[in-house]
């Protein structure tokens, strides 16, 4: 064995002992915050506004406890069995628990201990319990009404931009007559766009699935255009020379090498569907997370609010996410070069 191998296994040696008492740290020190949280909660008691009392108080305390509970004991399971997959993740997220602690006990203080943020405007952190205990029919019913106008929008969209983009992308003659389009049409945001859709469709849900197709149908478009139109030439020559005729070459050379450009647009789509899904539940659709964030702030439920927009972040995370994993998957030779 070489003293370059003798130097590196002795570096690697001497590093495995350090590493899972970093990992301890991180962990412990999670816990002990969220358990701080956990105390205050329960042995503080809360102020009274307007005559009344926050509820879910004891069970928003037992669960910090419990919580902490659980980081201690991941870190210290991690330390012991040598768990790298468990202990890695728990450092990875250490830093953001730690913080989220000391974020949640500042707002738990300020809401429900001093009251010093006025109500109903700003709620304590219990009272979202109260709202995905009490009201979770509706938020249930909410989300699965706006993930469906969004899946009707979004792959309308996703479907016309991509037969677009690969369209004028291979044909100099489409691209003509549809750029001056794509360049008229595609800055104007879709919501400005919302009242006119609303008169000229049978329904506000029809003009919803419309804009939102509109949305997504622009990036979707340009991108793949911009892939379809950029694939090397020397591909298509060398088909050419093996006997390829025009359907092999946009189905087996041009689509393949767009791919990547093809789930830019289709990131690029789904993240303006988003806004569109909102403002237009919002204005017209009487349905949706959108609409249920308007009928909060009109009844003054600004908990309901909060709890809503935090479904809304969790599901929209989770969808791109989602599109992501597909990405992964089917461009394996770029995964990790995009990432979420």
């Amino acid at each position: 064995m070489s003293s370059a191998d003798t130097t590196l296994g002795a570096a690697a040696a001497s590093a495995l002992p350090r590493r899972p008492a970093r990992l301890w740290l991180t962990g412990w020190a999670a816990g002990l915050l969220w358990a701080a949280v956990g105390v205050l909660t329960l042995s503080w008691p809360n102020q009274e506004v307007g005559f009344k009392e926050w509820g879910y108080t004891r069970e928003f305390g037992l669960a910090a406890l419990a919580g902490a509970a659980a980081l201690a004991l991941a870190a210290s399971s991690g330390v012991a069995h040598r768990s790298w997959p468990l202990a890695r993740k728990l450092h990875r997220a250490g830093p953001w628990l730690v913080l989220l602690a000391v974020l949640v006990g500042i707002w738990e203080t300020v809401t429900a201990k001093l009251a010093l943020l006025p109500s109903p405007f700003f709620a304590p952190p219990q009272s979202l319990i109260e709202i995905y205990i009490g009201d979770w029919k509706r938020l249930l019913d909410s989300l699965l009404n706006s993930l469906w106008l969004l899946a009707n929008g979004y792959v309308l969209g996703a479907i016309s931009g991509f037969i677009t983009g690969v369209a004028i992308g291979w044909s100099r003659g489409l691209g003509y007559w549809v750029h001056p389009l794509l360049r008229f049409l595609g800055p104007v945001p879709s919501t400005a766009l919302l009242p006119m859709a609303f008169f000229f469709f049978p329904s506000s849900w029809a003009a919803a699935v419309f804009l939102i197709a509109l949305a997504t149908w622009f990036p979707v478009t340009v991108l793949t255009w911009s892939g379809v139109a950029g694939v090397n030439r020397a591909f298509y020559d060398v088909a050419r020379t093996l006997g390829a005729d025009a359907r092999f070459l946009i189905f087996r050379v041009a689509i393949p090498a767009a791919l990547p450009h093809v789930f830019v647009g289709l990131f690029m789509g789904l993240g303006a569907s988003f806004s569109v899904l909102v403002a237009a539940e919002m204005m017209g659709v009487k349905s949706g997370l959108g609409f249920y964030l308007s009928w909060a702030q009109g009844w003054a439920s600004y908990a309901n609010m909060y709890g809503a927009l935090i479904v809304m972040a969790l599901t929209f995370s989770g969808l791109i996410t989602l599109l992501f994993a597909v990405r992964d998957r089917l461009l394996a030779w770029q995964k990790g070069v995009v990432k979420w």
